[in-house]
């Protein structure tokens, strides 16, 4: 057994990065933070943090970190069956678009305190399987190893520019030609999302030159703006289609399947955040194909 107030320590000083926001967190000096973390250390007989700025985890306080996120997490869980108040912090992984479209009112149904990472849909299943979050929204339909998967629905994406970008790169018609020489708006390295919709509309199209771009609601700016293309959420663009300040590139849309993956020893007490994504799901996305 190790001590849940040296665990609590461990996990502050991770999470913030610093001893003194953990100190404050915790209500308690940064002297006795620094002090049980030691006491933990020896117990396990291993350095746990990289005392630098921001504070890291060696590979042995990673592993006892996420112990100590999911035996708070279980404690808060029997606490709540009790019929006592508890609060939980959960870390899991979304992808940008479902958090700035759907997912938000979801987590406000709840009352955990959430470390939301954001990560690509298409990456997000390799930092949950390395136990880095208890639960992340993925295009993987799988399960992971230990997982337990749901499925959520589909965000359909529409190819988008401004007309006055559309007059100076594409004046006769979209091509492959044309799209190869037109600005694109990529999230991030990761994201393939552009990349794919262009394999399969327009498969000749050699790579265009890029803006890397880490927001939605930045891309759909972007878009208005005439800074580049790309592909949006439908509900975000929608309007302005109907405007005129958006044309759709194509008739083709780009449909994403999503999935709800979480770890399975701690599926029961997450239910509450599993149930709310799922009926917030529903209303927002469309429905996966069988």
């Amino acid at each position: 057994m190790y001590d849940p107030a040296q665990l609590a320590a461990l996990e502050a000083v991770l999470r913030l990065g610093a001893f003194d926001g953990a100190a404050a967190e915790l209500a308690i000096t940064p002297s006795a933070v620094s002090q049980r973390i030691r006491a933990l250390e020896d117990r396990v007989g291993a350095p746990l943090v990289l005392r630098q700025s921001p504070a890291r985890a060696t590979p042995t306080g990673a592993r006892l970190c996420r112990h100590a996120r999911e035996l708070a997490l279980l404690d808060a869980a029997l606490a709540q069956d009790l019929g006592r108040v508890a609060e939980a912090r959960v870390r899991i992984a979304l992808n940008a678009d479902s958090l700035d479209t759907w997912a938000i009112p979801a987590l406000a149904e709840t009352d955990f305190l959430f470390d939301i990472v954001i990560e690509d849909e298409t990456a997000a299943h390799h930092i949950l399987r390395e136990g880095e979050v208890c639960a992340a929204i993925t295009t993987r339909a799988a399960p992971l190893q230990g997982c337990d998967v749901l499925p959520l629905g589909v965000t359909r994406y529409i190819a988008t520019c401004a007309p006055s970008f559309a007059k100076r790169y594409f004046p006769d018609a979209v091509t492959a030609a044309t799209l190869g020489k037109a600005p694109m708006l990529d999230f991030s390295g990761k994201d393939r999302l552009q990349r794919g919709w262009l394999a399969d509309v327009f498969p000749d199209a050699p790579a265009p030159p890029v803006h890397i771009l880490p927001s939605t609601h930045g891309f759909v700016t972007a878009s208005v703006a005439g800074l580049g293309w790309g592909l949006n959420p439908l509900p975000l663009v929608e309007e302005h289609i109907a405007k005129g300040t958006l044309i759709a590139l194509s008739d083709s849309p780009r449909d994403v399947a999503l999935y709800w993956q979480v770890s399975s020893h701690l599926g029961p007490a997450l239910r509450p955040l599993t149930k709310a994504l799922q009926r917030a799901a529903r209303n927002a996305l469309l429905p996966i194909p069988q």
